[in-house]
């Protein structure tokens, strides 16, 4: 064919921006297909060189165009007809990367040799490829030469020759690992070779001994167990020895079905005794290729017990069985296991072997958001088990290992090092370099330079253009296009279109340049990003030995002061904002033309600003806050030296969240002059500034600035930055080798030297093991990173693998900036502990004797002026042990805050054991009253602590309010029932020492209120809420893991997906805060003495959190727990709505028991409502289904059932297969059986326990210690309780639970739902309207409103879906509510315009009119609008309420519908129809 260009051959090509100007002046002289017309060869001229990877996504895009839907192959065979500025040396330079994917796709072995070969030129102009002197590389010399030739002499036509020459191979660690693994075999073998035979000694000596002992008594005799070996191999667990080698997991497929071994670490694993008597057992294993799900089955339970008890979780096993596609889990599955040998761990550990030892100043963990991948506490571990003597934490942007690592045991003599790696951002640069006083009158030259490249050190300016101002007005000109005596890159070229013929016969930059700073003479130079022209400009005086002084003005940071709320400041950017067109962008004349249009605008807006010198243009030009979140970021290393370095540092943390915070945590370069002080700043990694400088190309002396602000350098392994040599990004373009990246490192260390300030050699540790990568491939595979498959070596490296890394320095040199200079750095920093190890309450004054004379005044009230000794021992003593301890403050804050609350209008319920204080009940912190049970007269005082009901009562195990109503014997009056028999030391322990933990449930409506006022006790600023820190968890890993695997097409057993996410559970999140928990400061201390802060989550919010989580540091600081509740805000309703005090309502009402019974209080029976036996349908803790199954089987008759019930609904593993079965055998009953975590203290000290054993296994029981197995005293408990005559089955019950509830806690929430009871019966309109207001969020007006039938035939539909979301078990408990209602034969008004409430239920003529919220689809603030408008008057349309009310078109149909809107016209306008009703 004749030779066509290539927008000929393929039309409407879309190619790419970065392609079209190079394919518009490419020839294609030929087409050729194969014999089967599958392939396309395609040969196309360049007149630029395009780099590998482009000429392979052009094949993809002709593919994709042109042939989509067939089998054809494309392949482009490129020419390369090159300039003269092409030399062989400049055109390896720019190709090589080019060659290097070339060779990697064609060969990896071939890859490999080239990668590690060096490249040079001789004199005579040949090239010289020297390789390592293996037989792979010389077997494979000639297949590179053919390569190379093809390429470069070829493609490239250039004509040179090429030899090649060997070198010494380097020698290889993973060689040197390989040959540990298999001396540590080796070694493996010996061991257990030596354990048998010393295992045949002793059965040989027992043997012996067995014979000299025939004479003794024979033990009774016991059930024959089948032995699980008879191997004498003591290794051999079950079955025989294994012989046979395993075979990886990585390759058991489903065409090895059958017999199988398989080695590895056991997982996980989990038994269970089967209803027929056997034993199953499934676990998972990993031999680190792949996992896969085990299953193990005895018929004989008892032998299933044995080998459970023989194997272990993390043990090394070898399995042989079958492998079966399991018709369960749909996947491959080892089974019929018949033989289990123990066997060593065979992974290959590293270990630090050297006599001088690193130290790591760079290290990265899991709170590193989606970043590290590796606790720190494993990270500390390995180092130190290395022997090094300390490690650096220095996770982004945050501090949230720190307390981790603090709590640390038996680190002895290792340091931990506290710091952080920052976001920089240096506010100190100003729009004036080197201002000498001129003034906007002088003379500027504004310029603009096109090049080859982003560094001068390696690139050539091609073009500079300049426009010469005065007095504000332009007076000259330049234009000069540069020789560059090397080829413009096609990238360039296509941007700026300047090409080789352009500049071919242009004068070099030897001649432009002295004409261009003659053109300048002494003016004020201006440029836009005035770094990168000024830096050219520079660097090429300094090689032609101009002398350069100039003051600059960069454009750019003077659009940022007058223009600060723009995120953009580029030239194009700035074009936009002074509405000046640039028609040829990317070419130095236009660019210089519409940079000057833009600084004579600039000048005119500063002189209307009083700005009129260069100097007045500095001061006035500091960038602010939101200036600050739009700049550029560059990595930094803090390290804290000492406690006022940690302070300083945490404030550092705390501004850059609270104040900085865009995408990252950002730290203004003077803020951190600011704070330096106990600081050592170090230069961080390739994102650090003094990197990125060198690689730009920036001006020596620029470059020795940066790094003068640092006190020590760091350099990285190659590895950690090769992925510079794969990238088509312009900042690496002059990265195209391992050499280039050791450059860059030697001129670090050379600066060093230099300035004096030492270098050190770091990881940047993201992970502590080699193969660790893989869970962060899958982290950041899933944040949408492309590259997340190609995993830098960011591991712990070993001191030998450092100094191998760094021997291209020399050994001494190596050593130096590997060991020692490390090591002196963390010499520098002093042995701090992050958190501050003293507790720091806050202090009220006269706390004390405040909260002694609140109780004994309240005592009084209540008791009379002789308190009986009963109350008065228990008040003195708990006041004693409070005050004794220093917890009055936590009484006294709980008491302002419950009495504020109570004096607004709202009750307060406690939580937790507070409860169990009396002191807490005459403090008014709580209404629960923990003496014994006891009758009192509020008229003459009168108390009976041991008469005989209360004996009774007593005995019953039963409370005050529990016993028969009485007449005073003294003065005739009711007498008072009162004491819930709670132990004080449930609450503060035996010794009367353990911290109190107030928690108290406020109205939700009053919550914020009620965190507001603990400002107004400790003052502003002292008070933050309790923070929290998410990270991911089980399930969510594995979401991950498999979202990795789904992207790649790639299928894992559930057993390796699942070990993959552990590696990646616990990696940070987010942030959060607690729902109800504050912090406090106390009075003279600094916040960042303790914590750094942030707003939760990083939002932008008023609300400030504690940064580190307060789980962390809740033993230092004070937190209260200051919750939002639904039911104080019932109560706060009911109140409103009947005039009732809510405290005065009896909590011994016959009706109102009567409802845990049945519902015959309700005056309907469970036909009427759909069978629900009980009437507590809508009673907090008791509204449920599960509650009401508990209710029918526990039957209760008391008060006090009803606190046991409520604690075993909120214990775990305490009701099913517990208390149930206990009460539904006739075990026990629901006075007996163990409901709350006091039961078994108070029980067991009346059996006659010693108290304060009684209160350890108490403590051991509620947090499920026993439980989990992880008491090891419970042996000797469960033998003393038996002594004392504790059934069996108590004790299998304190066996079997995980958590339990405190009586105190339960008894406080029945005392609330006791009140709402009351209310349903007494008071049902108020009832029903405060339970639709507040608790009723599925209420739909539509579904519930239209009458009975409408709301049974909802049920049936609702009731008939096996799984309902949250949102329709909401409407479902509405639902049945609205039932129970009309059964008992209320009924809704229809929706009122102008008398319903936004939010609120309210009762007209004895009927319960809806809200607006209640309508599907209407929130709560369009409710609102609406009811604001509707109370300013009269709609007269219905366009009036969608526009007046802001009620959407949806909404209004469905008012129109429902019959709320109706009669209406659709506008306002009148028309004939109107009057006549047409």
């Amino acid at each position: 064919m004749d030779q066509m260009s290539f927008y000929e051959v393929f039309p409407n090509m879309e190619a790419g921006s970065d392609l079209d100007m190079v394919l518009s002046d490419a020839t294609v002289t030929k087409v050729s297909t194969g014999r089967n017309k599958d392939d396309i060869r395609i040969y196309v001229t360049f007149n630029t060189l395009i780099p590998k990877r482009r000429i392979w996504h052009l094949e993809k895009s002709i593919k994709k165009q042109f042939f989509p839907n067939n089998g054809v192959t494309i392949r482009i065979l490129e020419d390369f007809d090159l300039s003269t500025q092409y030399t062989p040396s400049n055109l390896l330079s720019s190709y090589n990367d080019s060659i290097l994917e070339e060779l990697e796709d064609r060969s990896a072995l071939l890859f490999n040799i080239y990668k590690k070969a060096d490249l040079d030129f001789t004199v005579d102009g040949n090239l010289k490829v020297t390789i390592e002197d293996t037989v792979i590389a010389r077997e494979k010399e000639q297949e590179l030469f053919d390569v190379l030739h093809s390429i470069i002499c070829r493609r490239c036509h250039q004509n040179i020759k090429i030899d090649f020459d060997y070198k010494e191979p380097v020698k290889s660690k993973y060689l040197e690992n390989a040959i540990l693994e298999v001396e540590n075999k080796i070694a493996a073998i010996n061991s257990r070779t030596s354990s048998a035979e010393k295992v045949e000694d002793k059965k040989e000596e027992a043997s012996s001994k067995n014979n000299k002992t025939d004479s003794k008594e024979t033990e009774p005799e016991k059930k024959f167990i089948r032995p699980l070996t008879k191997s004498d191999d003591p290794d051999v667990i079950y079955g025989n020895e294994i012989l046979e080698n395993a075979t990886p997991m990585e390759e058991i497929t489903g065409e090895l079905l059958g017999p199988i071994v398989i080695r590895g670490q056991l997982t996980a694993v989990d038994f269970r005794e089967t209803k027929k008597g056997g034993y199953f057992g499934t676990g998972q294993m990993t031999d680190f290729t792949d996992s896969i799900s085990v299953k193990f089955f005895f018929s004989d339970a008892d032998q299933g017990r044995e080998f459970e008890n023989a194997i272990a979780v993390d043990g090394f096993y070898k399995i042989s069985g079958k492998l079966d596609d399991d018709q369960y889990s749909k996947e491959l599955t080892v089974g019929r296991i018949n033989s289990v040998q123990k066997i060593q761990d065979f992974r290959v550990v590293r270990q630090d072997t050297a006599v001088e030892k690193r130290v790591e100043l760079h290290c990265h963990t899991k709170m590193s958001d989606f970043d590290g991948v590796s606790d720190i506490t494993t990270i500390i571990s390995r180092a130190k088990s290395w022997g090094h003597k300390a490690l650096a934490i220095t996770d982004h942007g945050v501090v949230q290992a720190f307390c981790d690592a603090d709590h640390m045991k038996g680190l002895d003599d290792f340091k931990v090092i506290y710091g952080c790696e920052i976001y920089l951002v240096d506010d100190t640069k100003r729009p004036v370099v080197n201002d000498r006083g001129q003034s906007f009158n002088d003379t500027f030259v504004v310029f603009d330079i096109e090049t080859t490249g982003i560094n001068p050190q390696h690139e050539k300016i091609i073009e500079i253009g300049a426009i010469k101002i005065n007095n504000g007005i332009i007076i000259d000109s330049f234009s000069e296009f540069v020789n560059p005596e090397k080829p413009i890159p096609y990238k360039i070229s296509n941007l700026t279109s300047i090409t080789d013929d352009v500049v071919k016969d242009a004068p070099t930059i030897d001649i432009v340049l002295p004409k261009f700073i003659e053109f300048c003479e002494d003016a004020v130079l201006v440029a836009h990003n005035a770094n990168f022209d000024t830096g050219f400009i520079k660097h090429n005086c300094k090689i032609l030995n101009i002398k350069y002084n100039y003051t600059h003005i960069d454009t750019m940071e003077v659009a940022r002061y007058l223009h600060p709320n723009h995120s953009r400041y580029n030239l194009d950017a700035v074009c936009k904002m002074e509405k000046v067109v640039n028609e040829h962008h990317h070419r130095a004349d236009a660019d210089t033309d519409v940079t000057a249009k833009i600084f004579l605008n600039f000048i005119s807006k500063l002189e209307n600003e009083g700005i009129h010198t260069l100097a007045e243009l500095n001061a006035n030009s500091k960038p602010n806050a939101d200036q600050i979140k739009k700049m550029r970021t560059n990595h930094c290393i803090v390290l804290a030296k000492n406690d006022l370095g940690r302070i300083n540092l945490y404030r550092l943390v705390s501004e850059s969240h609270l104040n900085y915070f865009s995408r990252n945590p950002r730290v203004p370069k003077s803020l951190l002059e600011e704070c330096r002080e106990g600081l050592i700043i170090g230069s961080a990694c390739e994102a650090g500034e003094l990197y990125s400088a060198i690689l730009g190309g920036r001006d020596k002396s620029e470059i020795m600035r940066i790094a003068n602000f640092y006190d020590y350098l760091e350099i990285q392994p190659i590895g950690n930055n090769e992925f510079m040599i794969r990238s088509d990004k312009r900042d690496y373009e002059n990265i195209n080798s391992v050499n280039d990246l050791q450059e860059i490192n030697k001129q670090i260390v050379a600066l060093g030297d230099e300035l004096g300030k030492p270098v050190v050699a770091t990881c940047d540790v993201h992970f502590l093991d080699p193969e660790d990568e893989v869970y962060r491939r899958i982290i950041m595979a899933n944040k949408g990173f492309d590259d997340a498959d190609q995993q830098a070596p960011l591991y712990l490296h070993t001191t030998d693998e450092m100094l191998e890394e760094f021997s291209y320095l020399g050994l001494a040199k190596a050593h130096e900036v590997v060991i020692e200079n490390a090591n002196k750095i963390a010499d520098m920093v002093e042995r701090i502990h992050p958190v501050r190890p003293d507790k720091c309450p806050p202090v009220i004054e006269h706390s004390e004797e405040d909260l002694r004379r609140i109780c004994e005044t309240r005592a009084h009230e209540v008791y009379g002026p002789e308190l009986p000794e009963i109350v008065s021992a228990r008040l003195e003593r708990e006041l004693n042990s409070i005050i004794g301890n220093g917890y009055s403050v936590m009484y006294i804050i709980a008491q302002k805050l419950v009495w504020k609350s109570n004096e607004d209008g709202y009750l307060v319920g406690s939580r937790g054991s507070v409860g169990s204080s009396f002191a807490a009940t005459m403090a008014g912190i709580t209404e629960v009253n923990p003496l014994p049970p006891h009758y009192r007269c509020p008229n003459c005082f009168y108390v009976d602590f041991d008469g005989p009901e209360v004996k009774e009562i007593v005995n019953m195990g039963l409370s005050g309010v529990d016993m028969p109503d009485k007449i005073c014997p003294k003065c005739g009056k009711p007498l008072a029932k009162d004491g819930f028999d709670i132990p004080f030391e449930t609450f503060l322990g035996f010794k009367g020492d353990k911290e109190p933990d107030i928690d108290l449930n406020f109205s939700n409506e009053y919550q914020s209120k009620a965190h507001k006022y603990t400002e107004v006790i400790f003052g502003d600023g002292q008070t933050f809420k309790a923070g929290t820190v998410s990270t991911l968890a089980d399930k969510n890993a594995v979401g991950y893991v498999l979202k990795y695997f789904d992207k790649r097409d790639i299928r894992k057993r559930r057993a390796e997906n699942e070990r993959l996410a552990k590696g990646v559970e616990g990696v940070k999140s987010t942030t959060g805060q607690h729902p109800g928990g504050v912090v406090v400061l106390p009075n003279g201390e600094d916040i960042y003495s303790f914590t750094p802060v942030q707003h939760p989550a990083n939002k932008d919010t008023d609300i400030v959190t504690t940064h580190f989580d307060y789980h962390k540091i809740d033993a230092n600081l004070l937190k209260l727990d200051i919750l939002g509740h639904l039911d104080p805000t019932m109560i706060k309703r009911l109140e409103d709505l009947t005039g009732i005090n809510a405290t005065e309502i009896p909590l011994d009402d016959k009706q109102v028991m009567s409802l845990f019974q049945s519902t015959e209080a309700l005056g309907i029976t469970p036909d009427d409502i759909m069978g629900t036996p009980l009437g507590t349908l809508g009673i907090p803790e008791f509204g449920t289904d599960f509650a009401m199954q508990m209710l029918v089987e526990a039957k209760p008759r008391y008060f006090t059932d009803l606190v046991r019930i409520a604690g075993l609904a909120h214990g775990t593993d305490v009701w099913i297969g517990n208390a149930q079965d206990l009460i539904l055998n006739g075990i026990a009953t629901i006075t007996e059986a163990i409901c709350t975590r006091d039961d078994i203290m108070v029980y067991l000290i009346h059996m006659g326990l010693d108290p304060a054993e009684s209160f350890t296994i108490m403590e051991r029981v509620r947090k499920g210690t026993v439980a989990k197995g992880k008491c090891e005293e419970w042996p000797t408990y469960k033998q003393h309780m038996q002594e004392h005559g504790v059934p069996d089955w108590y004790i299998g019950s304190c066996e079997k639970i995980k958590y339990m509830f405190p009586k105190a806690h339960a008894a406080a929430y029945v005392m609330m739902a006791w009140r709402v009871a009351y209310c349903k019966i007494n008071y049902p309109l108020a009832y029903y309207a405060a339970f639709f207001s507040i608790r009723a969020s599925g209420f739909d007006y539509e579904k519930c409103c239209q009458g009975k039938a409408r709301c049974e035939q909802e049920i049936k539909i609702l009731k008939s879906q096996s799984d309902l979301s949250a949102t329709d078990k909401d409407i479902l408990i509405a639902l049945r509510l609205v039932q129970e209602m009309y059964a008992r034969g209320f009924e809704f008004l229809p929706m009122d315009l102008y008398q319903s409430d936004s939010r609120y239920f309210k009762i007209v003529d004895g009927k319960i009119l809806p809200p607006f919220n209640s309508l599907p689809g209407m929130g709560d603030k369009a409710a609102e609008q609406l009811q604001i408008a509707a109370s300013q008057g009269k709609f007269l349309s219905q366009d009036e309420i969608r526009d007046r009310g802001k009620v959407s078109q949806t909404i209004l149909d469905k008012m129109i519908e429902l019959g709320i809107v109706k009669d209406l016209p659709k506008s306002n306008q009148l028309s004939l129809s109107d009057f006549f009703n047409i």
